[in-house]
């Protein structure tokens, strides 16, 4: 088998790329992650060059595939190094470029190696090692990786790992929204039931659209909303608008957008992706702001839609603490580090075993401070 570089999907036909897939995740599909990169959103001057890596046998079947880019910086990525790139600039190490494996700019945990059988994985993971120092690349980092990652990379030596909490809905049965309110403490559920009731008194309805059901001059405003996230920042946004109508065009079936209207007029939207059983939350924007418009749009609305379609699991982003207090429990996350520098190696080392003690209690506490009744 030989290793290959694609620097674009389009190259390589989707049904190929595909058809490593281990299940029905949006965000490693061909359609995916080319749109990203025929939109702009990689790649040009985004820091993001897509490198991908591929198995190839004799006869020019795909074996295994790594979804990669080599990177000049750690933005948009969702697992925090920037400390030990700031460490090797004032040691005279360079830490840029690198290589990810991840999805751009979506903290979702999924397949990253994708191979047809252990030996497949294997091989393409030492003969993308080998070429690190050819390419002067630091290393590789592999980023929310599935269990089939895990077993492969915790086998080989000069691997890393590093732990990560988020907080995910589970469905543990539940028929409906108030079955699951049934489940929390009385304070909790009273706390939910006003939130939403406030979000009804300013006159907020809710619209729900399938990925086929939207025009471009909705796709319009849904990107007007995306990109008002980050201008209230001082930031620009990631994704271009071209992405989304690439995205609707490719593949409609995995999207569905909430639309907030007050009195008839749009004013916010959350954009969803569905996978296999599990319901993704992913873009949210209003024009205004409105009191607790965040909170319903994006989560008692994905759980409405995640109950309405009894997925097991909604994950609803990145970010944490007020989820759990709505009955997001914490998962842990992982990323795999193979950093070629013998001394950055073991210094990262060291400082993962630390940081792994933390995340771990972290999870823990947090778990004892879910929102449900006791027993």
């Amino acid at each position: 088998m030989k290793l290959l570089t694609l620097p674009a999907l389009a190259d390589l036909p989707a049904a190929r790329w595909d058809a490593l897939l281990p299940d029905a995740s949006p965000f490693l599909r061909h359609a995916f992650l080319s749109s990203l990169e025929e939109s702009g959103c990689v790649g040009g001057r985004s820091g993001w060059y897509p490198a991908h890596r591929l198995m190839a046998g004799a006869e020019g079947s795909l074996h295994a595939a790594l979804p990669a880019y080599v990177k000049s910086h750690s933005r948009g990525e969702y697992v925090f190094d920037h400390a030990w790139a700031d460490a090797c600039q004032r040691a005279g190490i360079a830490y840029y470029p690198k290589l990810l494996a991840a999805v751009p700019f979506s903290p979702v945990g999924g397949a990253r190696l994708l191979a047809r059988d252990d030996a497949a994985a294997a091989s393409l993971l030492e003969a993308v090692e080998v070429r690190l120092a050819e390419e002067g690349l630091s290393g590789l980092h592999i980023n929310f990786t599935d269990a089939f990652a895990d077993h492969q990379l915790q086998q080989r030596p000069g691997w890393l790992m590093r732990l990560g909490c988020q907080f995910h809905w589970l469905n543990h049965g539940y028929r409906d929204f108030q079955d699951f309110l049934d489940a929390l403490a009385s304070r909790k559920r009273k706390q939910l039931r006003k939130e939403r009731e406030q979000v009804a008194g300013q006159g907020i309805d809710f619209d729900w659209r399938a990925g086929h059901q939207l025009v471009e001059a909705e796709w319009d405003f849904i990107y007007a909303c995306y990109a008002n996230t980050y201008a209230v920042r001082g930031q620009y946004p990631y994704l271009t608008r071209e992405f989304f109508s690439l995205l609707a065009a490719r593949m409609p079936e995995a999207i569905r957008v909430v639309l907030a209207r007050q009195h008839g007029r749009p004013v916010a939207m959350a954009l969803f992706l569905l996978g296999e059983g599990v319901l993704y939350g992913r873009y949210w924007g209003c024009l205004a702001e409105f009191d607790r418009l965040h909170f319903e749009a994006c989560l008692y609305q994905g759980l409405e839609l995640a109950l309405a379609l009894q997925v097991q699991r909604f994950d609803a982003g990145a970010q944490g603490e007020h989820k759990l207090v709505r009955g997001f429990e914490p998962v842990l996350t992982r990323s795999w580090h193979y950093l070629r520098h013998p001394r950055l190696r073991t210094a990262v080392a060291q400082f993962l075993l630390e940081e792994r003690a933390g995340v771990e209690a972290y999870a823990a506490q947090a778990r004892s401070a879910l929102p449900f009744r006791q027993g």
